[in-house]
């Protein structure tokens, strides 16, 4: 059974930091890369970041400088470091798995930004 879960969300005061990890089940072969969306209410689903099994990342502009995505590829799992959160960072954030058997979601975790 497919299965993504995604835990490190939370309440963090701004300039805080938090941690995200989705990890993969074994039954997701041959990862092709592993992605970091996000969702804040009325607005759409944007990409926060990609890591490919070559280990190539890329960000979206506002996250740069402040958000790190890195994965452990032994144990199907992506991270995203996020440090000096905003506010505006206040948002569901999903992770999704590429993969040569298809592409997969995680069921979000919620990260709020406020004093």
């Amino acid at each position: 059974q497919v299965q993504l879960v995604e835990s490190g969300g939370g309440l963090v005061q701004p300039g805080g930091s938090l941690r995200l990890s989705c990890a993969a089940s074994a039954s997701i072969f041959s990862i092709l890369g592993m992605d970091w969306y996000r969702q804040a209410p009325g607005k759409q689903r944007e990409l926060v970041a990609s890591i490919n099994n070559f280990g190539i990342t890329n960000y979206a502009d506002s996250m740069k400088g402040r958000f790190t995505i890195s994965s452990d590829n032994a144990k199907n799992t992506v991270y995203l470091q996020m440090n000096s959160l905003k506010p505006e960072d206040t948002a569901v954030y999903y992770c999704y798995v590429r993969s040569l058997n298809g592409a997969y979601w995680g069921q979000g975790t919620q990260v709020t930004v406020s004093s």
